[in-house]
């Protein structure tokens, strides 16, 4: 049976769009021109009653030919080195691609850590929207040649999934090698694509492995999953297929997989400290302290704090251990590492009274804490 065109594709007014490295670069690295042509062919015909939002990958890609690297470096430094030179090729490329068709681009450079902050994830937002607003289509990428923790991220895929979430889009669609999820495999024979995913339960008992993994990307089939459930999770639909096949997707033909929506739509910067960021350090606390957390999501105290773990200063993200030393929450701490010990099992009006009004605060507020598997 044929199946019927995707009423939410159709209805989509910003879809952000994700390519991955492979579908962009030749095997040996490099920008492959005619690849990134037809993708921009296929953006700039959507753009005439859409608003879109290209997240791309193949900057380190794009910088291994020029500097003579024969395949993706494992280190650290290199890894930087080749998306110093490859982000200026990648975006020097879409930028005269899409004059083509006289659509400018503006290159946005995101770190996990940046839009978790609440002032950085409301410029990141205003920035994308002024874009948009502009006329202008924004390419993103992470910010690879400064990032750390975040250059292991994995691929774009979560990245895109989160700026779904930022931009508050209608739609994701992600664009790769493979042709959508199947329930095995690709390359054995016998593996069937799968249509519709329309919750978790659809994908108990598939093995979904690393099929697609390219030589030149880091992503795999597995962090498509992970980023449809985000998106889905937050309220935005998810295409998953091949770059080939981008027309269709766009178009809202049964292309690819489709990802249904799980959760509604929300527009708070905590999706990103749960998924993005990586926690600097860890504190412990007691079960009142957990239930107050996790139950009524009050703020943390210092009262209810009996150790600290790991090195980090005030702002950075740090995960909450029950007794058990299960992760029940991350949040924004308020002070650093070295503060906090002499404040742990005290009352904010006790540390205000012998240290003066700034202690008087709670180590994690509300507002920067976010749950995690329950």
């Amino acid at each position: 049976m044929t199946e019927p065109v995707r009423q939410d594709v159709l209805a989509a007014r910003r879809i952000v769009v994700k390519i991955g490295s492979s579908s962009l670069t030749t095997a040996a690295g490099g920008l492959d021109a005619d690849r990134v042509d037809a993708l921009v062919d296929v953006l700039a015909k959507a753009r005439d009653d859409r608003e879109i939002v290209l997240v791309s990958s193949g900057a380190i890609a794009a910088g291994l030919s020029p500097l003579g690297l024969e395949r993706r470096p494992r280190d650290l430094a290199r890894q930087q080195a080749a998306a110093s030179v490859g982000q200026g090729l990648l975006v020097a490329r879409y930028t005269a691609s899409f004059a083509r068709y006289g659509i400018r681009v503006g290159q946005v450079l995101l770190t996990s850590d940046d839009v978790s902050r609440r002032t950085h994830y409301r410029n990141a937002y205003r920035t994308l929207d002024q874009l948009l607003a502009m006329g202008a289509l924004p390419v993103v990428n992470e910010n690879d040649t400064v990032a750390t923790d975040e250059i292991r991220f994995g691929d774009n895929d979560r990245l895109a999934a989160l700026v779904a979430h930022l931009v508050r889009a209608d739609l994701l669609v992600l664009l790769s090698d493979v042709d959508g999820l199947y329930d095995g495999d690709p390359r054995t024979p016998g593996t069937s694509r799968i249509a519709e995913v329309r919750g978790p339960g659809d994908l108990d008992g598939i093995s979904i492995g690393s099929a697609g993994k390219s030589g030149v990307g880091t992503g795999g089939m597995v962090t498509k999953v992970e980023a449809a459930g985000i998106a889905t999770g937050a309220g935005v639909p998810v295409v998953l297929t091949s770059a080939v096949h981008a027309a269709d997707a766009l178009a809202g033909r049964p292309t690819g997989t489709y990802f249904h929506r799980t959760g509604k739509r929300s527009a708070d910067r905590l999706l990103w400290l749960a998924h993005a960021s990586a926690p600097r350090g860890a504190l412990r606390l007691d079960p009142g302290a957990v239930r107050a957390v996790t139950e009524r999501r009050s703020s943390l105290l210092p009262a209810g704090v009996t150790a600290v773990e790991g090195d980090f200063t005030a702002g950075d993200p740090v995960d909450l251990l029950d007794e058990s030393g299960r992760a029940v929450a991350r949040g924004l701490v308020n002070f650093d590492a070295r503060e906090l010990p002499r404040l742990l099992g005290r009352s904010t009006r006790d540390l205000a009274r012998e240290l003066g009004p700034a202690y008087e605060r709670e180590v994690v507020h509300r507002d920067d804490l976010v749950l995690l598997g329950l």
